[in-house]
């Protein structure tokens, strides 16, 4: 079984016991989703500046860091964590993240690396792996596009968080 199934189930496997175990107050809900909605708010920005493999994306986001969409995903992820509040799901959910996510996060840099050689050397230079630098650095060649935000169909990652707080409005406690 390669790393990537494996990756996905642990993903959802985290997931449910996050859910299971989630005892969302008032005041946790609240807190996680800002943190939630951030995370998806820089998602949108990522996915209308990248064109999966056909362009190397170095505008918006991604002159303040390599993998916008990762850490957009990251801040959902413990949105949904600060929300649930139970130290079973923060404990499945920081698992998940600590295990899978340096690992591709490599992958991904090392694809970028041999598919686009020379822009992501300079890139790589000034622009930081995960962690955001304040201000933009790098070449910042992309533009966002609506297009691009439908083809990437971040659309999906909106449905989850909506869901994903409507579970969690009914579990209040």
């Amino acid at each position: 079984m390669n790393l990537s199934r494996v990756r996905v189930r642990a993903g959802y496997t985290a997931g449910a016991l996050a859910l299971f175990f989630a005892e969302p107050t008032r005041d946790s809900l609240l807190a996680g989703g800002v943190v939630a909605v951030l995370g998806e708010l820089l998602r949108i920005w990522a996915s209308g500046h990248i064109e999966k493999t056909h362009r190397l994306a170095t505008g918006g986001p991604y002159a303040h860091t390599r993998n916008p969409l990762y850490v957009g995903s990251v801040l959902m992820a413990l949105g949904l964590l600060i929300a649930a509040r139970h130290p079973i799901s923060v404990a499945a959910g920081l698992a998940y993240l600590v295990v899978f996510y340096p690992f591709i996060i490599r992958e991904e840099a090392k694809f970028l690396k041999g598919k686009f050689p020379d822009p992501y050397h300079d890139w790589a230079l000034q622009v930081p792996l995960f962690f955001p630098r304040l201000t933009p650095a790098g070449p910042r060649e992309s533009k966002f596009q609506m297009g691009r935000l439908l083809a990437n169909h971040e659309w999906r990652s909106v449905l989850g968080l909506v869901l994903l707080g409507a579970f969690m409005v009914w579990r209040l406690k």
